[in-house]
This record gives structure tokens, sequence and C-alpha cells, in this order.
């Protein structure tokens, strides 16, 4: 018997029976919206071009019709993950769409197909960065090469744009650059915390070639990343407030967060927003005015052409307006 609508609204108290419930009618949604040529069938009465029958659903899913017409009734009966697949393939569901239909069956998503890896930050990522104008920000790939940059980060580490490209890694950067040394009060905690995370981070991938060249060439520069390196010590990171040195601004007090895009799971954005009841904000405000900070568009060419960001930056601003 199918339950009237005062009686669905009578479940709602229940959170089993309202995930039936929510799952046949998105199935009935879906399959009203479906495009009759998109599933390979011809139209129908007097020219009607969507909408699915649901005896046509069953046979392209390969269930039986009394089966799927339970499950858009919302019967208590418990769909495989394969048949819920079937449903999905059937009705052309988005990635999104897959994963909230296994949700209600009490499946987890379906594995999501990772991006193809980035070098540039993408220009989404890039304009939230520069929009953090008084926050110094940047965006690590998942070996932490640094994919992108703002005004704010490159005053506060003005090496980030000239440094050589096959270089321009976090971690490299922290264990070999004097002039991080010197921003860094706590160097030794910090890139001992550094290392641990990124070998939290990396885990099964340390064997891929690009983690073994960065770490052996950080093996070879540095004895502190050797001792650290060999503890095998391992930190997941947490949002914390940290302290820099700079030769101009002086001590800047800011607190350290790291967001992921949802549209790349592979990149990690980085944020130092200043510190509440210090005036490391005011510091930051100067530092900016006085500086000569790229915009993002044109750190990110020089990141994909492998070219040194300030000399291009040098070039541009000396050719001539056309």
């Amino acid at each position: 018997m199918v339950k009237s609508g005062s009686a669905a609204s009578a479940d709602a108290g229940d959170p089993a029976s309202a995930s039936r419930t929510e799952l046949g009618a998105f199935l009935r949604a879906r399959r009203a919206n479906l495009t009759r040529a998109d599933a390979g069938l011809p139209s129908i009465n007097r020219g009607r071009t969507s909408g699915l029958r649901r005896e046509e659903v069953s046979f392209l899913s390969g269930v039986s019709v009394t089966w799927y017409t339970w499950l858009e009734q919302g019967r208590d009966i418990h769909p495989s993950r394969q048949v819920l697949d079937a449903l999905a393939r059937t009705l052309r569901l988005t990635v999104s769409e897959h994963g909230y239909l296994l949700s209600l069956a009490g499946y987890a998503p379906a594995p999501v197909t990772a991006p193809a890896p980035v070098a540039v930050a993408p220009p989404q990522v890039q304009r939230l960065m520069d929009a953090l104008a008084g926050s110094p920000a940047f965006t690590l790939t998942a070996d932490w090469r640094i994919a992108g940059w703002n005004s704010a980060y490159q005053a506060l580490y003005p090496g980030v744009a000239t440094v050589p490209a096959e270089d321009r890694n976090l971690l490299w950067l922290v264990f070999t650059d004097p002039y991080v040394h010197e921003l860094l009060p706590d160097w030794e905690i910090t890139s001992s915390r550094f290392a641990a995370e990124f070998r939290a981070e990396a885990g099964p991938r340390l064997g891929d070639p690009d983690y073994l060249s960065l770490i052996a060439r950080l093996e070879e520069a540095s004895g502190p990343f050797r001792n650290v390196w060999a503890s095998r010590d391992i930190e997941g990171f947490v949002s914390r407030e940290r302290t820099f040195r700079h030769p101009e601004a002086g001590l800047l007090t800011v607190e350290h967060h790291q967001l992921v895009p949802s549209d790349h799971p592979d990149l990690h954005m980085v944020i130092y927003t200043p510190s509440a009841g210090t005036d490391t904000a005011d510091r930051l405000a100067r530092l900016l005015a006085g500086a000569g900070a790229v915009d993002g568009a044109t750190a990110g060419a020089a990141i994909l052409s492998g070219t040194d960001v300030a000399a291009s930056t040098s070039r541009s601003a000396a050719e001539p307006e056309t």
C-alpha cells in the first residue's frame, strides 16, 4: 500500500523513512527531467521529448518494474549499491547527484576522480587570494610547490617571485633559504613541524618520483632536514598562531589557516590573517604600500612559463602601451 501525503508526514520523525521518501521523490524528479533522446528513446505523445516511464527506467537499469516502483514509492526496501549505480547511469546523474542518491540509501559516495594536477593556481583560486589583500596567502600543490600567491605574501617573502621555478617549493625554501630562516624566529620548531606535516600529507605518495627527488635534494642540501626527516615524526595540520620577523615590517603575529578548494582537493590555500590585539594589520598595510608586488595574473603566467617573476614584471612594465 502506498502511503498518503499525511501518512508520509507522520514519518517525518523517522530518519530512515524520511530518507526513503526523499529517495523516491528524487528518482521521480530526475526521471521526469531526463531528455528521452539522451536515454536513446524516441519521442512519445505528440512530440513529448522529456520524461521516462517507470518501465523504461527499470528496463534500462536491469531491475524489475515492481522493484523500481517500490523505490519511487518510498517502500521499506533496501536497494543494493549496484542497483543504485545502474539507476544513476540510466538517469544520467552527475557526480553530486549520484553521491546524493547513494547517501539517501545509506552508502558512502562514489569515489571521485581527482582532477588533473595543476602547476599554477586556477583563476578562481588566484582571485580569492588577491581578494585577501591584507592577509598574505599562497597556494600549495600536493608536493608543496607554490602554485600562486598574492601581493601580501610577496611583500612578506619577496623571494617567492625570484626563486627558480624548480626551487619554488615550501619545504625546500624553509630548509635552504637563509631569508626564510631569518624570517622565522622559531625556525627550529617550525621547520620540524613542516617536515612532519609534509610526511603526514604525502603518505603513500612518498614513493612517487617527484617526492623521492625532492627528499633526496633536501637530504643532500640540509643537515637539519636529514635529522628531522629521519625521526619520522607525523603532525596533522591545525590552525595556529605564527610569528614572523620581517626586516622592514618588524615583528608580525598572524593566525595560520589552510583551506582546500572543493573543486581542487589537491591544492591547499595557506592564509596568514593578522592576529587580533596586535598591530600586525597596520604593519602589513605599511609594508604593502611600499612594496612593488606583482599581481596574481603576472605571477601565474611566470609560473607556467618557468621564468623569473620579477624579471617578467620588469619587462612587461618597460614595454610601451599599444
